[in-house]
């Protein structure tokens, strides 16, 4: 390592350590480095955010560096240049002269250029007899050579990181548009579900959004927005399914009462009487609630709930619907409480509403009479598991309302 003199600021500018330990640092240079300038600048711009440099700054630096002669920043030449603030002032474009000095300091402060000052504070360079430079005080341009590789470091994840940032908001952006167009278009052809719910969950996520998202933001919303998208999806191929069941069993219907009406085979009572289970299978089936809520959302409301499966965290709505009996059963809900919330709700929305009573256990007085309560209102159809999700959702880690 070359350590050369230590330069100190002329007139009341004070010497920080952090400025001589950079000037410790742009003596280090490795012998017969060169560097382009120009591409060492291009990788100064893209990374001026991480330099804390604005974008005058950088006009600040473009004129100093028109002020080296050559192309290439060269390890054993003199890199000082020594423009007056007058010249400086005219090749950045006419910047006043406040805004010079504000902008030379933040460089010095970047570590991009060191001071090196004179005795009087100007700028000027003594030649020998041959011409060439002895001294010369004014800006060393030593750091841009010597932490060219960092530059140029910093510039690719920058980079990296924009792009990164890019691509999450356009994933994010078809998400949405699948999302919304999903939920129009259930609501408008009369798709069984909570759609308004849903709807309203998808609203709330889209208010997260700020305006000038960071990646982290967008990560956060873009991870809710794609499972409940799926889940979404879910439900609809649970009801298209239920659907072609329903289609098919009336085609196999109409195909045995159709074909062949002499044979002996359909005025036999044990046929007449599978074909009667089979159709009361599927009309309950059909008569089967629909799980109205995302289950990837109702874990996330009830965390509780959602670490006792039978084998586990809960995964599916059968974990769900077993877990739930389990705490049922540690809420005091007798058996029929919950049979008849299974029946006014569907198994799948009783399991969660328990799972909303178990988060909120401590505000509740009575589980069982509040479940029963709920009930009475679903039956009258003045109860849906939507805005209860919801609040939960939205009161996470804020307190929690006492239920009446």
């Amino acid at each position: 390592m070359q350590v050369g003199q230590i330069t100190t600021p002329f007139g009341r500018r004070p010497a920080k350590l952090t400025l001589v330990r950079g000037q410790l640092a742009s003596r280090d240079i490795k012998p017969g480095k060169a560097v382009e300038k120009w591409k060492v600048f291009r990788d100064i711009c893209e990374a001026r955010a991480t330099l804390g440099l604005a974008d005058r700054a950088l006009a600040v630096l473009d004129a100093l560096l028109t002020f080296y002669p050559d192309n290439m920043l060269s390890e054993g030449k003199s890199l000082v240049v020594f423009p007056s603030n007058v010249q400086l002032s005219v090749r950045a474009h006419g910047i006043a002269g406040s805004t010079l000095r504000r902008h030379l300091a933040a460089l010095v402060d970047a570590g991009l250029i060191i001071r090196n000052d004179s005795a009087n504070g100007k700028r000027f360079v003594r030649k020998d007899r041959a011409g060439e430079i002895e001294t010369a005080y004014g800006f060393d341009l030593s750091p841009i050579l010597a932490r060219s590789e960092e530059l140029a470091q910093a510039a690719q994840e920058v980079v990296a990181a924009r792009k990164r940032l890019s691509v999450a908001k356009e994933t994010l952006t078809i998400c949405r548009r699948d999302v919304r167009k999903l939920i129009s278009a259930a609501m408008e052809e009369g798709a069984n579900g909570d759609w308004s719910a849903i709807e309203a969950l998808y609203i709330d996520l889209v208010a997260r959004i700020p305006r000038a998202p960071s990646l982290l933001d967008i990560a956060a919303v873009l991870d809710e927005m794609v499972m409940l998208r799926e889940e979404i999806c879910n439900l609809l191929e649970m009801q298209n399914i239920s659907e072609k069941t329903s289609s098919n069993d009336v085609q196999n219907g109409r195909h045995i009462q159709n074909s062949n009406t002499e044979s002996t085979y359909e005025l036999e009572p044990s046929s007449r009487k599978e074909q009667g289970a089979k159709s009361s299978a599927i009309v309950r089936q059909l008569r089967e609630p629909i799980r109205s809520m995302p289950l990837g959302l109702v874990l996330k409301a009830c965390p509780e709930i959602a670490m006792m499966g039978p084998s586990g965290p809960v995964s599916s709505w059968r974990d769900l619907m077993s877990a739930a009996v389990v705490v049922r059963s540690m809420l005091g809900i007798s058996p029929s409480a919950y049979e008849a919330a299974c029946d006014a709700l569907g198994p799948e929305n009783a399991a969660v509403v328990v799972g909303c009573i178990y988060e909120r256990g401590g505000h509740i007085n009575s589980a069982g009479g509040y479940l029963r309560g709920l009930t009475r209102k679903a039956q009258n159809d003045e109860f849906s598991i939507g805005p209860m999700v919801m609040a939960l959702l939205r009161t996470r880690g804020e307190g929690l309302a006492v239920a009446t």
